[in-house]
């Protein structure tokens, strides 16, 4: 006992070490999310997307990209898409884009892991959306998918309501007072869901980093074998690792720099990134929304998808002399605090993130039935 209490100090060194480092970064990225949240309606992202061709794809990938990096979030908006009249490969586009593509999560790879990683983070998300729509245009279940969109769902604790504000023109809207109360309460509503997700993967992370030996890593994914050996391996176990991690969104980045940090290879840490859609909670929200049978049609094309995108990129990456030779010392590197540009970027942002939570607090979100409605007619008259 009396040796655990210092190595669980740590562990919890570390977890605070990660998330200083990449704190103002989450701010950021919340805060763009937040304003495109308000000015781009979902009904026209849904009148836009009820074909399965290149435009609609890559108009879904874009909005993804533009859009909330929480990958409950992701899926919410997905099944409403879909169920609103979107066709298939879009609404399952979009929630790749939108947990890969998006700013704040590669800003926290460059952060902790180098630009590489953020490289490998934003073309592996397109990669991901062309390989996922040759997948599903090979095994196209139409009976399923039918099945799927008028399955009778239960009802998730992690749903956005379309909060958009009024106007004709997105300039229009961005010059309106309650457009900029909208922003806070994306951003409010952003946080609510995330911290969670945030919170666990950090101190798992940091637990991980000081409990398990390096070597436990190292045998586990096949470290010093043949890299026609290594790179599969690594892309075939890292998802479902991360599956058993239940750790989503952006908080399985820092354990992802474990892994790195540990001798995974650089295809296998991506595999685990990609793999933020098909950890265990979020397949039985695809079962909640869709049935059983569509959520394990979702879960087999994502994990091939995955797999596939991690193997191309590795191969890519490596051809064109990407992949990091460094792999850094996590515990130094989280653990070193001086008033460097992190420390001024953290204040500033916290400084907006505390302005932001304020206009909340004057201006409270409805929820129930007509919420959305009644917000509405709540900001008209401010």
């Amino acid at each position: 006992m009396a040796d655990l209490v210092p190595h669980i100090g740590q562990a919890l060194l570390m977890a605070a070490g990660m998330f200083w480092q990449v704190g103002w970064s989450l701010v950021l990225g919340f805060s763009i999310s937040a304003i495109l949240q308000a000015v781009v309606s979902k009904e026209s992202m849904t009148a836009a997307l009820g074909r399965d061709g290149v435009r609609e794809i890559a108009l879904a990938t874009a909005a993804g990209a533009a859009s909330s990096s929480c990958s409950y979030a992701s899926a919410a908006v997905s099944r409403t898409l879909f169920k609103k009249g979107a066709a298939l490969i879009p609404s399952l586009a979009f929630m790749f884009a939108s947990t890969n593509l998006v700013a704040e999560l590669g800003i926290i790879l460059y952060l902790l892991m180098g630009w590489q990683f953020m490289a490998g983070e934003w073309i592996g998300g397109v990669a991901l959306v062309v390989i996922l729509s040759c997948l599903v245009r090979l095994t196209y279940p139409k009976k399923l998918v039918e099945e799927a969109r008028h399955y009778p769902e239960a009802r998730s604790g992690h749903e956005h309501g379309d909060m958009t504000a009024e106007g004709s023109t997105v300039w229009a809207k961005l010059l309106r007072r309650e457009t900029w109360v909208l922003v806070a309460q994306n951003f409010a509503m952003d946080w609510s869901m995330l911290w969670k997700d945030l919170l666990l993967g950090f101190l798992i992370a940091g637990a991980l980093s000081v409990f398990v030996p390096d070597g436990v890593w190292q045998a586990l994914f096949v470290k010093g074998a043949s890299p026609w050996v290594q790179v599969p391996a690594n892309a075939l176990l890292a998802p479902i690792v991360a599956v058993l991690s239940f750790v989503c969104s952006i908080g399985n980045v820092p354990m992802a720099a474990v892994l790195w940090g540990s001798g995974v290879s650089f295809g296998g840490v991506l595999a685990f990134l990609y793999a933020d859609l098909i950890v265990l909670p979020l397949l039985d929200v695809y079962r909640r929304y869709y049935g059983w049978k569509m959520a394990a049609y979702i879960a087999a094309v994502f994990y091939a998808t995955i797999v596939i995108a991690a193997l191309i990129m590795d191969a890519v990456f490596y051809a064109i002399g990407w992949i990091p030779q460094s792999r850094p010392d996590m515990h130094a590197e989280m653990v070193r605090f001086s008033m460097n540009y992190t420390f001024w970027l953290n204040i500033a942002f916290g400084l907006l993130a505390v302005t932001l939570f304020a206009v909340v607090r004057r201006h409270p979100m409805q929820h129930g039935h007509g919420e959305h409605h009644a917000q509405q007619g709540q900001l008209r008259h401010l």
